[in-house]
């Protein structure tokens, strides 16, 4: 969903799945970098929180240009009302961004000469006012209007997709010509029409340069995100990133295949550079998406949000979670960043975070998720394994830790290499050069 005029993002979440929660394994490490949204040009994010048939849906507007062009429109299953809609404060993406971005970790060799102690159980990491010109002659019919923060909001219905299209155009709404065919298949459906556009003096009241994320909620049993108009301005692949916060399991697509990243593996120290890590990740994201020909819906993140290891940020507190839509706390739940919590007490909310790089072509149908019983942890994790920097004299181990840090250095370059189609000859150039990193 890059720069365009008219939006659309999800609808509605399908009944969960009750499954068993398994013992988490540990990662640990240290976190060194991470590979967030600002990777991806104006790539579109979705927060969806369900809970039963209840759905609540966060959208931030990735619009550039000027205000009075600004038009949103998202089909929705019910007639919404006042006090289902509410602005939310662009910090929320950020947190849940932060949260659940690929990242990068290091370890470092243990000296091979030392004795070795008997290994310790491995602790988890801290858990711590409208027009109404000609409405009815076009079929069309404004059920509700209301303003919340700086923006109008209309919800309509329509018979027709060519009255509805009229009907926003003579209103004022700025829509890309040929919008009818696009809004025709939920018509066709039933669905109705949430419609907002800004209203100048309450935005320059907010003091605010950018369009804060609108956040609604509904019941329905549908669970799908609604993809067709954001494609009506698409010159290209787009990104979108959805968080799906839940009580149960994984989320995944029923109509698209639904792969996870490779992930887990051991590169080249070099890449503890910032920008090289970054370069990594993109690159790879693009080989990724370029194998599945923008047809596969990538998961980069499934994780318990009471707890994370490695952390690349804090796990996200009660009112953040509250604030993205979550309404299912238990009242004495304890979710305070690193605050150690027994498991007894922690939230039971599950984020999965997908990545999606699609075409009109690829993607010729609105996506249609689902809930799983999968609760194993999942993260987009790339490890650096920084060397023992001693003698092969020193011991019989060293020269053999030695011989085979020789093996695994041609490994990793060869991983690099197979993940990003970079030249190994120019990896293992890198590789010789890397700066020496000392244990903290």
């Amino acid at each position: 969903m890059l720069k365009r005029t008219l939006t659309a993002a999800v609808l509605a979440v399908a009944p969960f799945a009750v499954a068993a929660v398994p013992q988490a394994s540990a990662f640990c490490g240290f976190y060194v970098g991470k590979a967030d949204t600002s990777l991806f040009n104006e790539a579109s994010q979705v927060i969806l929180a369900r809970d039963g048939r209840r759905t609540t849906l966060s959208m931030m507007n990735d619009y550039k240009g000027e205000l009075t062009d600004f038009a949103l429109v998202v089909p929705v299953p019910v007639v919404l009302k006042r006090d289902d809609v509410r602005v939310i404060e662009k910090k929320t993406f950020d947190r849940l961004d932060a949260y659940s971005a690929p990242r990068l970790a290091e370890y470092f060799d243990d000296d091979p000469c030392a004795p070795r102690p008997v290994p310790a159980p491995m602790a988890s990491a801290a858990r711590d006012g409208v027009k109404r010109r000609g409405a009815d002659a076009l079929g069309v019919k404004v059920e509700d209007s209301f303003s919340v923060g700086e923006y109008d909001i209309v919800i309509l219905s329509a018979k027709e997709s060519d009255g509805l299209e009229t009907w926003l155009v003579q209103n004022g709404y700025r829509i890309p010509a040929g919008a009818a065919p696009a809004l025709k298949p939920y018509i066709l459906q039933g669905m109705k029409f949430f419609v907002a556009k800004v209203n100048l003096k309450a935005q320059a009241k907010t003091g605010s340069q950018f369009l804060r994320p609108l956040q609604f909620s509904f019941d329905s049993e549908k669970f799908m995100l609604p993809m067709r108009l954001g494609m009506i301005n698409a010159t290209g692949p787009q990104d979108l990133i959805v968080y799906v916060l839940t009580r149960q399991g994984r989320v995944e697509s029923a109509n698209y295949r639904t792969m996870k990243l490779p992930a887990n593996m051991d590169l080249p120290t070099y890449l503890r550079d910032g920008k090289q890590f970054t370069d990594f990740y993109k690159t790879m994201f693009d080989q990724q998406a370029r194998r599945e020909n923008y047809k596969a819906v990538f998961t980069e993140y499934f994780w318990d949000m009471s707890w994370c290891d490695p952390c690349a940020a804090d796990p996200l507190s009660r009112d953040e979670l509250l604030a993205a839509g979550v309404t299912w706390l238990p009242d004495n739940a304890q979710v305070q960043g690193r605050r150690p919590m027994p498991p007894s007490s922690a939230s039971p909310v599950m984020l999965t975070r997908l990545h999606l790089r699609y075409t009109p072509a690829s993607f010729p149908e609105d996506l249609v998720l689902q809930e799983t019983k999968d609760r194993q942890n999942f993260q987009a994790r790339y490890v650096l394994r920084h060397p023992w920097r001693g003698s092969r004299n020193a011991c019989q181990a060293a020269a053999e830790y030695l011989d085979g840090l020789r093996q695994r250095r041609d490994r990793e370059a060869q991983i690099l290499a197979n993940l990003t189609g970079w030249d190994i000859n120019d990896i293992r150039r890198r590789q010789s050069r890397a700066p020496v990193v000392t244990p903290r």
